[in-house]
Parts: structure tokens; sequence; C-alpha cells
């Protein structure tokens, strides 16, 4: 049986990896700026269903298997980086266009809360060091033959932090749109992002 300071101590850690600034971060910033707090939030929903699915393969040993086999991981990790550039690239594209105005421009990529919820979800599933992270963690906080319902206690907490965090920072980020989303701003911010998507596609490609 898990403890009250087992569940905390798991929460912690989660959240300081949720808090971490990596892809997830990124597109959840991406969105919630560009396409507002709702948009935002479901990129959140999409990165907690991926940790969830993690979660749970992680605690029943079939994400060691991924973490073991270098084929297996090294695919994942292209697929990956793969996604993340092309995510980078489209935001890139969008601070080159030129000749726009600022409604058209912001029109023509703001995502729907379901598109966005599948993109948090990719790019959760498709980063390969949420499978090695859950295999060192979950371990720690279960016995060696865990009942089923410790699993998916522990898999549900992870959810709700990993919901938790980036339902706050769509909604701080989204109460901002209007400064994201004016036309000097918005380039600027088209190019960091996916300057840095490009970037961490790129880093996991060759880590």
């Amino acid at each position: 049986m898990v403890t009250g300071v087992q569940m905390l101590a798991f929460m912690g850690v989660v959240l300081l990896a949720a808090m971490a600034p990596g892809p997830d971060f990124v597109i959840v910033t991406r969105h919630a700026a560009i396409s507002g707090r709702r948009a935002g939030m479901a990129t959140g929903l999409g990165i907690a269903s991926g940790v969830f699915a993690w979660a749970v393969v992680a605690a029943f040993g079939v994400a060691s298997l991924l973490a073991a086999s270098a084929v297996a991981f090294t695919a994942v990790k292209l697929v990956g980086a793969v996604y993340l550039a092309y995510l980078g690239v489209k935001a890139l594209v969008s601070a080159w266009r030129r000749g726009q105005t600022v409604h058209t421009e912001v029109k023509a990529t703001t995502v729907r809360p379901l598109v966005a919820y599948r993109q948090g979800l990719l790019t959760n599933l498709l980063n390969p060091k949420c499978a090695v992270f859950f295999v060192a963690l979950m371990p720690q906080f279960l016995s060696t033959s865990p009942h089923w319902s410790d699993t998916l206690l522990l898999s549900a907490l992870a959810v709700v932090v990993t919901a938790v965090w980036f339902t706050v920072l769509a909604n701080i980020v989204g109460a901002l749109r209007a400064f994201f989303t004016s036309k000097r701003v918005r380039r600027v911010l088209d190019t960091v992002t996916g300057t840095i998507l490009v970037a961490l596609g790129i880093r996991i490609a060759l880590d």
C-alpha cells in the first residue's frame, strides 16, 4: 500500500519534471499564447494523457523494454525528433510570413482544442525520455509485486499533477494573449518557439 508520504513525494517529483523546460512546456506556452487558454489547456490534457500511458506501462515493466532496447529507443527518439522539428518549422514559417494582417496571421495558425490535445499527446508519447523517467521513478514507490490499485493510484496522481500544472500555465499565458498576438510580438514568439522546438528535436535525435 502506498503511504501518504510516498504519494506526496511522488507528486513532488512529477511536478518538478513537468515544470522543467522542454517540449511539453514549449508547446503548451505556444498554443496558449496564440490560440488561447482553451487550446493551451487541451494541450496540457494531451500531455497528461501521455504521462498516464507512460506511468502505466512503466509500472508493468513494458516501458523498461523500450529503455533497454537500443533499436526501439532510437526509433521512438527519431520519430519524436522529427515531429518536434516539424512543429518548429511550422512556427518558423509563420514567423517569416509577410504582407498579411494581424487578424489573418492569427486566424491562419490558431489551433482547435482537439488538434492541440493531439499535439500534446504525441509530443509526450514520442519523447522516450518520459519512458526512462517513469521506469526509474515508479519502482521507487511500488513494491516488487505491486497491486494494480497502487499502480493506478500513482498513475492517476501523475496525471492530476501534470494536468494542474499545465492548466495553470495555460491560463497565465492565455491571459496575456492580446499581448502575444500583436504583430511584432507574435513574430518574435513564433521565431523563438519554433527555434526551440527545432533545437529540441535535434538535441533528442543526437542525444
